[in-house]
Protein backbone atom coordinates (compact mmCIF):
# COMPACT_ATOMS: atom_id res chain seq x y z
CA UNK A 1 0.00 0.00 0.00
CA UNK A 2 0.84 3.62 -0.47
CA UNK A 3 0.01 6.92 0.15
CA UNK A 4 -2.02 7.67 -2.98
CA UNK A 5 -3.85 4.25 -2.10
CA UNK A 6 -4.98 6.05 1.64
CA UNK A 7 -5.60 9.39 0.17
CA UNK A 8 -7.88 7.85 -2.62
CA UNK A 9 -9.92 5.82 0.69
CA UNK A 10 -9.83 8.67 2.48
CA UNK A 11 -10.61 11.14 0.21
CA UNK A 12 -8.45 13.65 0.35
CA UNK A 13 -4.88 14.58 -1.66
CA UNK A 14 -1.77 12.65 -1.52
CA UNK A 15 -0.26 15.61 -0.04
CA UNK A 16 -2.74 15.65 2.69
CA UNK A 17 -2.30 12.25 3.90
CA UNK A 18 1.77 12.38 4.03
CA UNK A 19 1.32 15.97 6.61
CA UNK A 20 -1.71 14.18 8.53
CA UNK A 21 0.69 10.85 9.21
CA UNK A 22 3.78 13.85 10.33
CA UNK A 23 0.71 14.73 12.46
CA UNK A 24 1.13 18.60 10.69
CA UNK A 25 -1.25 21.25 12.32
CA UNK A 26 -2.14 22.03 8.78
CA UNK A 27 -4.57 18.94 9.02
CA UNK A 28 -7.72 18.41 11.05
CA UNK A 29 -7.53 15.95 13.82
CA UNK A 30 -10.61 14.43 12.64
CA UNK A 31 -8.62 14.19 9.17
CA UNK A 32 -5.62 12.90 10.82
CA UNK A 33 -7.58 10.13 12.43
CA UNK A 34 -9.01 8.75 9.60
CA UNK A 35 -5.98 8.84 7.65
CA UNK A 36 -3.82 7.17 10.74
CA UNK A 37 -6.96 4.69 11.07
CA UNK A 38 -6.87 3.62 6.98
CA UNK A 39 -2.79 3.27 6.89
CA UNK A 40 -3.45 0.87 10.19
CA UNK A 41 -6.37 -1.05 8.10
CA UNK A 42 -4.48 -0.91 5.29
CA UNK A 43 -0.52 -2.19 6.75
CA UNK A 44 0.80 0.91 5.55
CA UNK A 45 4.64 1.39 6.65
CA UNK A 46 6.62 4.37 5.14
CA UNK A 47 10.36 3.31 4.01
CA UNK A 48 12.56 5.02 6.87
CA UNK A 49 15.26 5.41 4.12
CA UNK A 50 13.00 7.98 2.40
CA UNK A 51 11.68 9.36 5.61
CA UNK A 52 15.01 10.36 6.51
CA UNK A 53 15.81 11.94 3.54
CA UNK A 54 12.96 13.96 3.05
CA UNK A 55 13.15 15.55 6.46
CA UNK A 56 16.68 16.53 4.88
CA UNK A 57 15.23 17.93 2.09
CA UNK A 58 12.80 19.49 4.23
CA UNK A 59 15.73 21.81 6.03
CA UNK A 60 16.48 25.34 4.65
CA UNK A 61 19.71 24.72 2.30
CA UNK A 62 21.43 27.01 4.52
CA UNK A 63 21.13 24.13 7.60
CA UNK A 64 21.63 21.07 5.24
CA UNK A 65 24.64 22.72 3.70
CA UNK A 66 26.04 22.08 7.42
CA UNK A 67 26.36 18.57 7.41
CA UNK A 68 29.71 17.79 7.94
CA UNK A 69 32.13 14.69 8.51
CA UNK A 70 34.91 15.06 10.46
CA UNK A 71 38.28 14.30 8.91
CA UNK A 72 40.96 12.70 10.87
CA UNK A 73 44.33 10.88 11.20
CA UNK A 74 47.26 9.37 13.73
CA UNK A 75 49.53 11.48 12.18
CA UNK A 76 51.22 14.24 13.75
CA UNK A 77 49.65 17.27 12.29
CA UNK A 78 46.22 18.46 11.82
CA UNK A 79 46.20 18.48 7.72
CA UNK A 80 48.45 15.40 7.00
CA UNK A 81 47.02 15.21 3.34
CA UNK A 82 49.08 18.91 2.70
CA UNK A 83 52.40 17.20 3.14
CA UNK A 84 52.65 14.01 0.38
CA UNK A 85 50.74 14.76 -2.74
CA UNK A 86 49.15 10.95 -2.40
CA UNK A 87 47.06 12.00 0.48
CA UNK A 88 45.98 15.39 -1.18
CA UNK A 89 44.59 13.52 -3.89
CA UNK A 90 42.40 11.26 -1.54
CA UNK A 91 41.27 14.36 -0.21
CA UNK A 92 40.28 16.01 -3.10
CA UNK A 93 38.47 13.13 -4.16
CA UNK A 94 36.49 13.16 -0.55
CA UNK A 95 35.68 16.73 -0.94
CA UNK A 96 34.63 16.70 -4.50
CA UNK A 97 32.45 13.98 -3.49
CA UNK A 98 31.11 15.04 -0.31
CA UNK A 99 30.29 18.65 -1.79
CA UNK A 100 28.34 17.13 -4.29
CA UNK A 101 26.09 15.16 -1.52
CA UNK A 102 25.86 18.08 0.75
CA UNK A 103 28.42 17.41 3.12
CA UNK A 104 31.25 19.59 4.28
CA UNK A 105 34.71 18.33 5.65
CA UNK A 106 36.08 19.63 8.30
CA UNK A 107 39.75 18.78 9.77
CA UNK A 108 39.77 17.48 13.55
CA UNK A 109 43.26 16.71 15.15
CA UNK A 110 42.97 13.96 17.03
CA UNK A 111 46.46 13.43 18.07
CA UNK A 112 46.69 17.00 19.39
CA UNK A 113 48.99 18.00 21.96
CA UNK A 114 46.49 17.81 25.79
CA UNK A 115 43.93 15.75 23.71
CA UNK A 116 42.35 13.00 24.89
CA UNK A 117 40.01 10.37 23.20
CA UNK A 118 37.32 10.98 25.35
CA UNK A 119 37.28 14.77 24.92
CA UNK A 120 38.04 14.55 20.89
CA UNK A 121 34.20 12.74 21.42
CA UNK A 122 32.70 15.39 23.12
CA UNK A 123 33.90 18.16 20.80
CA UNK A 124 32.17 15.64 17.91
CA UNK A 125 29.16 15.21 20.10
CA UNK A 126 28.90 19.62 20.78
CA UNK A 127 29.20 19.71 16.71
CA UNK A 128 26.49 16.99 15.75
CA UNK A 129 29.14 15.23 13.80
CA UNK A 130 28.31 11.23 12.83
CA UNK A 131 30.62 10.38 10.28
CA UNK A 132 34.56 10.12 10.60
CA UNK A 133 36.84 10.01 7.44
CA UNK A 134 39.99 8.78 8.77
CA UNK A 135 43.09 9.11 6.55
CA UNK A 136 45.15 6.27 8.69
CA UNK A 137 48.27 5.94 10.46
CA UNK A 138 51.76 6.11 10.24
CA UNK A 139 51.65 2.98 12.85
CA UNK A 140 50.40 0.23 10.85
CA UNK A 141 49.23 -1.91 14.51
CA UNK A 142 46.99 1.27 15.34
CA UNK A 143 43.61 0.42 16.69
CA UNK A 144 40.99 2.49 16.51
CA UNK A 145 40.00 3.93 20.17
CA UNK A 146 36.42 2.71 21.98
CA UNK A 147 35.84 5.53 23.04
CA UNK A 148 34.85 6.81 19.72
CA UNK A 149 32.88 4.10 18.80
CA UNK A 150 29.63 4.90 18.37
CA UNK A 151 30.63 7.26 15.22
CA UNK A 152 30.24 5.98 11.72
CA UNK A 153 33.99 5.56 10.33
CA UNK A 154 35.79 4.93 7.23
CA UNK A 155 39.39 4.84 6.70
CA UNK A 156 41.52 4.56 3.50
CA UNK A 157 44.19 2.31 3.59
CA UNK A 158 45.21 -0.73 5.75
CA UNK A 159 47.24 0.99 8.29
CA UNK A 160 44.35 0.58 11.21
CA UNK A 161 44.06 -2.96 12.75
CA UNK A 162 40.77 -2.79 14.14
CA UNK A 163 38.11 -4.27 11.78
CA UNK A 164 36.43 -0.97 9.95
CA UNK A 165 34.95 -0.39 6.65
CA UNK A 166 37.88 1.14 4.78
CA UNK A 167 39.14 1.53 1.15
CA UNK A 168 42.08 0.98 -0.60
CA UNK A 169 44.35 0.45 -3.68
CA UNK A 170 43.85 -3.49 -5.20
CA UNK A 171 47.40 -3.98 -4.50
CA UNK A 172 47.04 -7.99 -5.41
CA UNK A 173 45.20 -6.95 -9.04
CA UNK A 174 47.48 -4.32 -9.53
CA UNK A 175 50.60 -6.60 -9.40
CA UNK A 176 48.57 -9.73 -11.45
CA UNK A 177 47.79 -7.17 -14.17
CA UNK A 178 51.45 -5.61 -14.41
CA UNK A 179 52.85 -9.22 -14.82
CA UNK A 180 49.75 -10.48 -17.09
CA UNK A 181 50.92 -7.47 -19.66
CA UNK A 182 54.53 -8.30 -19.68
CA UNK A 183 54.06 -11.69 -20.29
CA UNK A 184 51.52 -10.68 -22.70
CA UNK A 185 54.74 -8.90 -24.51
CA UNK A 186 57.15 -11.74 -24.25
CA UNK A 187 58.53 -11.58 -21.24
CA UNK A 188 59.47 -14.57 -19.55
CA UNK A 189 61.86 -13.76 -16.35
CA UNK A 190 60.22 -11.00 -14.28
CA UNK A 191 61.44 -9.94 -11.23
CA UNK A 192 60.01 -7.97 -8.78
CA UNK A 193 61.83 -5.03 -6.43
CA UNK A 194 59.86 -4.34 -3.40
CA UNK A 195 59.88 -1.21 -1.57
CA UNK A 196 59.48 -2.29 2.26
CA UNK A 197 57.11 0.22 2.65
CA UNK A 198 55.09 -0.80 -0.19
CA UNK A 199 55.16 -4.03 1.66
CA UNK A 200 53.84 -3.43 4.74
CA UNK A 201 51.04 -0.68 3.69
CA UNK A 202 49.91 -3.82 0.91
CA UNK A 203 49.96 -6.15 3.64
CA UNK A 204 52.71 -7.92 1.28
CA UNK A 205 49.84 -8.23 -1.46
CA UNK A 206 52.13 -7.24 -4.28
CA UNK A 207 54.50 -10.23 -2.85
CA UNK A 208 51.96 -12.89 -3.10
CA UNK A 209 50.84 -12.00 -5.93
CA UNK A 210 54.39 -12.34 -7.80
CA UNK A 211 54.95 -15.45 -5.87
CA UNK A 212 51.43 -16.65 -6.74
CA UNK A 213 51.40 -15.53 -10.44
CA UNK A 214 55.09 -16.85 -11.44
CA UNK A 215 54.29 -20.33 -9.85
CA UNK A 216 51.19 -20.78 -11.76
CA UNK A 217 52.46 -19.38 -15.33
CA UNK A 218 55.89 -20.32 -15.21
CA UNK A 219 56.45 -23.39 -12.62
CA UNK A 220 57.32 -23.82 -9.18
CA UNK A 221 60.94 -22.63 -10.20
CA UNK A 222 59.92 -19.65 -12.23
CA UNK A 223 59.76 -16.96 -9.32
CA UNK A 224 63.38 -14.90 -8.75
CA UNK A 225 64.13 -14.07 -5.28
CA UNK A 226 62.58 -11.09 -4.12
CA UNK A 227 64.44 -7.85 -3.77
CA UNK A 228 62.94 -5.84 -1.12
CA UNK A 229 64.74 -2.13 -0.44
CA UNK A 230 63.93 0.28 2.06
CA UNK A 231 65.43 2.74 -0.64
CA UNK A 232 67.56 2.21 -3.69
CA UNK A 233 70.84 1.48 -2.53
CA UNK A 234 72.93 0.68 -6.21
CA UNK A 235 74.79 -2.51 -4.72
CA UNK A 236 72.10 -4.43 -3.67
CA UNK A 237 70.02 -3.55 -6.98
CA UNK A 238 72.76 -4.26 -9.03
CA UNK A 239 74.04 -8.04 -7.08
CA UNK A 240 70.14 -8.79 -7.78
CA UNK A 241 70.48 -8.27 -11.41
CA UNK A 242 73.75 -9.95 -11.71
CA UNK A 243 72.20 -13.04 -10.06
CA UNK A 244 68.94 -13.11 -11.46
CA UNK A 245 69.17 -11.70 -14.73
CA UNK A 246 65.36 -11.38 -14.96
CA UNK A 247 64.10 -9.33 -18.40
CA UNK A 248 61.61 -7.20 -16.74
CA UNK A 249 61.29 -5.89 -13.52
CA UNK A 250 58.28 -5.13 -11.91
CA UNK A 251 59.43 -2.08 -9.92
CA UNK A 252 57.17 -1.16 -6.50
CA UNK A 253 58.29 1.72 -4.81
CA UNK A 254 57.49 5.31 -3.24
CA UNK A 255 57.65 7.94 -6.16
CA UNK A 256 61.19 9.38 -4.79
CA UNK A 257 62.64 6.35 -5.31
CA UNK A 258 61.88 6.27 -8.91
CA UNK A 259 64.42 8.77 -10.28
CA UNK A 260 67.20 7.09 -8.29
CA UNK A 261 66.09 3.45 -9.78
CA UNK A 262 66.60 4.91 -13.65
CA UNK A 263 69.80 6.96 -12.47
CA UNK A 264 71.29 3.47 -11.22
CA UNK A 265 70.16 1.38 -14.31
CA UNK A 266 71.39 4.40 -16.61
CA UNK A 267 74.74 3.89 -14.55
CA UNK A 268 74.61 0.21 -15.08
CA UNK A 269 74.35 0.56 -18.94
CA UNK A 270 71.50 -1.36 -18.97
CA UNK A 271 69.21 -0.62 -22.15
CA UNK A 272 65.87 0.21 -21.79
CA UNK A 273 63.76 -1.41 -22.85
CA UNK A 274 66.19 -3.39 -25.26
CA UNK A 275 68.06 -4.91 -22.52
CA UNK A 276 65.52 -4.81 -19.49
CA UNK A 277 62.15 -4.28 -19.31
CA UNK A 278 60.65 -2.07 -16.71
CA UNK A 279 57.16 -1.80 -15.70
CA UNK A 280 56.63 0.92 -12.25
CA UNK A 281 53.62 0.61 -9.41
CA UNK A 282 53.29 3.82 -7.14
CA UNK A 283 51.31 6.40 -6.18
CA UNK A 284 52.21 8.57 -9.47
CA UNK A 285 53.91 7.34 -12.60
CA UNK A 286 52.92 9.70 -14.86
CA UNK A 287 56.14 12.07 -16.08
CA UNK A 288 58.63 9.36 -15.23
CA UNK A 289 58.90 7.66 -18.74
CA UNK A 290 58.12 4.33 -17.23
CA UNK A 291 55.34 2.18 -17.54
CA UNK A 292 53.15 0.97 -15.14
CA UNK A 293 50.17 1.54 -13.00
CA UNK A 294 49.31 4.76 -10.84
CA UNK A 295 46.97 4.36 -7.85
CA UNK A 296 43.80 6.28 -8.61
CA UNK A 297 43.47 8.41 -5.19
CA UNK A 298 40.63 10.50 -6.36
CA UNK A 299 38.40 7.74 -6.74
CA UNK A 300 39.55 6.54 -3.67
CA UNK A 301 38.86 9.55 -1.64
CA UNK A 302 35.20 9.47 -3.73
CA UNK A 303 34.40 5.94 -2.96
CA UNK A 304 35.23 6.59 1.04
CA UNK A 305 32.94 9.69 1.00
CA UNK A 306 30.10 7.04 -0.50
CA UNK A 307 30.53 4.46 1.93
CA UNK A 308 30.22 6.78 4.66
CA UNK A 309 27.56 8.13 3.44
CA UNK A 310 25.45 5.15 3.07
CA UNK A 311 26.24 3.74 7.03
CA UNK A 312 25.02 7.19 8.50
CA UNK A 313 21.38 6.82 5.89
CA UNK A 314 21.31 3.67 7.26
CA UNK A 315 22.23 4.05 10.78
CA UNK A 316 25.03 2.00 10.66
CA UNK A 317 27.49 3.07 13.66
CA UNK A 318 29.93 1.74 15.81
CA UNK A 319 32.86 -0.70 15.10
CA UNK A 320 31.29 -2.77 12.40
CA UNK A 321 30.40 -7.16 12.90
CA UNK A 322 30.74 -7.36 8.92
CA UNK A 323 33.46 -4.79 7.82
CA UNK A 324 33.39 -3.99 4.13
CA UNK A 325 36.45 -3.67 2.17
CA UNK A 326 36.52 -1.55 -1.25
CA UNK A 327 39.42 -1.98 -3.47
CA UNK A 328 40.28 0.64 -6.26
CA UNK A 329 42.06 -0.85 -9.49
CA UNK A 330 45.01 1.51 -10.30
CA UNK A 331 45.07 2.48 -13.76
CA UNK A 332 47.76 1.69 -16.81
CA UNK A 333 50.21 4.83 -18.10
CA UNK A 334 51.66 4.02 -20.91
CA UNK A 335 55.89 4.44 -21.39
CA UNK A 336 58.96 3.37 -23.04
CA UNK A 337 60.34 1.11 -20.83
CA UNK A 338 58.48 -2.26 -22.47
CA UNK A 339 58.73 -3.59 -25.99
CA UNK A 340 56.36 -3.21 -28.32
CA UNK A 341 53.68 -6.64 -28.53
Amino acid sequence: MNVRYIAKLAGVSASAVSLALRDSPRISAKTKARVRKLAHETGYTPDANIVHLMRHLRKPRAVRQQACFGVISFYDSLRPWERSRHLTKIHEGMQQRAGELGYRLEPLWLTAPGMTYRRFGDILAARGIEGLLCFGSPDFNQEFPGELDGHAVVTVGLSIRTPLHRVTSHFYNNTLQALNRVHALGYRRPGLVLGMHEDTRSASAHASAYLGWCEHELGSQGARPILRLREVEEPALTGWLVKNRPDVVVFVHLPEMIPRFRAILKRLQISIPKSLGVVVLSHEVEGTGFAGLRQNQLLMGSWAVELLAARIANHDFGIPVNPRTEMVESEWVNGDSLRKG
